[in-house]
């Protein structure tokens, strides 16, 4: 092989190893295109950011992740963690295990867990764990969603004082005109779902919504991990958080899967303060 030759090939080798292949872009939803480190910037001074997530996405998980620790590290550890992976019925057993009184396999044989937690949660609940931090378990027991699923928001007055506690206060407040909800009563018309479905879903939110409004903290950020339909749109858990915090800074993240992640229409990025792009060939966490 001659000399030439030679160093064409090489050329090629290097260029093939050196690639661009990004596993996610960021963008503001001006469009602008920005940094890991510009995200950081924009989001420190907030009082609650949400992280809106798809819920197999490894990328997302990844990011929560180093965000977390890039956050709980520019505000001196002072950062609150929340999950709607978790219900404020568990809320004793997950300060157990995040204070240290009580081991990782007891504390995962007595929870509620969601398929994907050892890859994709308990990375985050043991952050906290590492830090002192609290982690705050915001959503709905499960059971009392059904509830309102099968009943309406009048289902949950029949719960006991004790139960109470663990929902967001009542009467819960409902505006069937949010688009999001007011998706889910069309998807109810075709016969798809019922039309308590959207006021379940609304109990959601508002337990969320106050259990953030409870646990916020002076000079803390609580940073908040859901699914992206909670909190998109400033619509869902924020709509709530307003109705009980207004003073609150909140900024907002969300994630899409697109075929190409480095050319986004800006209509696409409208719906958070921040997008995480991911490419749609990312593979799945199996959630």
């Amino acid at each position: 092989m001659n000399r030439v030759l030679m160093l064409f090939v090489a050329f090629l080798l290097l260029t093939s190893m050196t690639g661009d292949l990004p596993a996610y872009s960021l963008y503001k939803s001006t469009g602008e295109k920005i940094g890991f480190d510009q995200l950081v910037n924009e989001v420190k001074s907030a009082d609650v950011v949400f992280f809106g997530e798809l819920h197999n996405n490894p990328i997302a998980h990844w990011m929560q992740l180093e965000l977390s620790k890039k956050l709980l590290e520019v505000n001196q550890k002072r950062v609150i963690f929340g999950a709607e992976m978790f219900e404020t019925d568990q809320q004793l057993i997950l300060d157990e295990y995040v204070s240290g009184v009580i081991r990782a396999k007891d504390f995962e044989a007595g929870t509620r867990l969601w398929p994907n937690y050892t890859t994709d949660y308990k990375p985050l609940v043991d952050l906290a764990k590492e830090n002192n931090a609290r982690f705050v378990a915001t959503n709905i027991p499960r059971r009392y969603a059904a509830l309102v699923s099968k009943g309406g928001f009048s289902a949950l007055e029949k719960l006991d004082k004790q139960a109470k506690v663990l929902i967001a206060p009542l009467p819960i407040k409902y505006d069937s005109t949010l688009p999001g909800y007011a998706a889910m009563l069309q998807m109810g018309d075709m016969g798809h779902a019922n039309a308590n479905l959207p006021k379940a879903q609304a109990a959601k939110d508002a337990t969320m919504a106050w259990s953030i409004a409870q646990s916020v903290a002076k000079n803390h950020i609580f940073i908040h991990f859901n699914g992206s339909y909670h909190s998109d749109n400033y619509e869902g858990i924020i709509w709530y958080l307003k109705q009980y915090r207004p003073d609150l800074k909140i900024v907002t993240i969300t994630t899409i899967s697109v075929d190409k992640p480095n050319d986004v229409p800006i209509s696409d990025l409208k719906t958070a303060d921040f997008t995480l792009v991911v490419d749609e060939e990312m593979t799945s966490t199996g959630q």
